[in-house]
């Protein structure tokens, strides 16, 4: 994630901020509700089915509808006492200090963070899939929040 003046820090978002992809979460729920509202109204209009078979149906619908939603659930909450990440069926919360650094490098799917303990966490909250210029300022701005609530004790920071 090259910036433009790299002397330059920008300055952290006021708290508390929510980081999510708009554009791809309006499309998964658009996608959930249009699978289940087709899927359910063909099982109805088909007269040959009987109760059984139709419910079936809805329940694919259900399925479906349910997977879709799931994928849209990805955010990262920064609050002044952390961050939380919520990813498809994971919740982590993290303390500023634990957050070494924000990475978002060009080809990768989505933000991953560097933490304190050596591991690697992928925070799909921000993912450059259908808003790229988005997801760059959204990463810029966490790496900003990270950077100015971390404490000089957390861990070396690799440059």
């Amino acid at each position: 994630m090259p910036d433009a003046n790299p002397g330059a820090r920008p300055e952290p978002p006021a708290l508390p901020v929510t980081f999510r992809p708009g554009r791809t979460r309006a499309v998964l729920v658009g996608a959930a509700v249009a699978v289940f509202v087709v899927i359910t109204v063909v099982a109805m209009l088909m007269e040959r089915l009987g109760p059984g078979e139709r419910l079936s149906f809805v329940l694919t619908a259900l399925i479906l509808a349910g997977v879709l939603l799931l994928l849209a659930r990805p955010k990262v909450v920064a609050e002044e006492s952390g961050v939380t990440v919520v990813n498809l069926t994971r919740r982590r919360r993290l303390e500023w200090a634990e957050i070494l650094r924000v990475n978002l490098r060009p080809g990768d799917p989505w933000v991953f963070l560097d933490l304190s303990d050596g591991t690697s966490l992928p925070a799909l909250g921000i993912q450059p899939g259908i808003a790229k210029q988005r997801a760059v300022a959204d990463a810029r701005a966490l790496r900003a929040l990270a950077e100015a609530r971390s404490t000089p004790d957390a861990g070396p920071r690799r440059p």
